[in-house]
């Protein structure tokens, strides 16, 4: 069997363009997606763990991931670092989740400073997941898009009302405003970690106004499944 990158994807009807945790060709090797279903938006971006139906469901798409010979399991959205363990747990293959695992890695690059944290929903991440990615609330400064009208349409809405198209160059400038306020307000931060797989896109944008790093789910899959 070829090695893939399996992803595990939550069930929404909004376009993963090119750079989007959720489209294979964002990968550095051959990547499948199995979408789970009824995980959407509203279930999965909030305070707190999914329904232990659907924890069950991500473990059993990743079960199937494995046999079919993955090398590695990620995922589109990072408040399923809430079940990072319950995936992971004896799979045989690495799993990673949600970007957030990687603030320690972030803090730890640049010393101890602060790691600024980009979500897709500031309101819903809560202390649970930033303990869950292996770090403290105080590590973390954190700013979101859910404040923003264009992006909470596309991305955070249920499956039903979600856009099936959208400008990506508008996007891109909503969250590049939201990372230069956040290190406006919090100049200490040292790097930037991208905590929803529908940033990415968007990272080069992030970097260039912000003069930090920025991490994603993506630098992950790299760093844990070498081509």
């Amino acid at each position: 069997m070829s090695r893939f990158i399996g992803i595990l994807s939550l069930d929404t009807a909004f376009p993963r363009i090119a750079g989007d945790a959720g489209n294979p060709e964002s990968y550095h090797l051959p990547a499948r997606v199995s979408v789970v279903a009824g995980a959407g938006s509203t279930e999965i971006v909030r305070d707190g763990r999914p329904d232990s139906e659907l924890v069950s469901a991500f473990r059993r798409a990743a079960e199937t991931f494995v046999a079919e010979g993955a090398c590695l399991v990620t995922s589109t959205c990072g408040f399923l670092v809430t079940v990072q363990a319950d995936v992971a747990r004896d799979l045989g293959v690495p799993v990673l989740l949600s970007g957030l695992s990687l603030v320690p890695l972030a803090r730890a690059a640049t010393g101890g400073a602060p790691v600024g944290v980009l979500t897709a929903s500031a309101a819903a991440l809560g202390p649970g997941a930033i303990r869950a990615a292996g770090a403290e609330p105080e590590d973390v400064r954190i700013a979101g898009l859910d404040g923003d009208a264009l992006f909470a349409s596309v991305f955070l809405t249920a499956r039903a009302a979600q856009r099936n198209n959208f400008d990506p160059s508008e996007v891109e400038g909503r969250v590049a405003a939201a990372a230069e306020a956040l290190v406006t307000r919090a100049p200490e931060i040292g790097l930037i970690v991208l905590e929803c797989g529908n940033l990415p896109p968007y990272a080069e944008a992030v970097r260039r106004v912000t003069g930090r790093p920025v991490l994603s789910i993506l630098d992950g899959a790299r760093l844990l499944a070498p081509a």
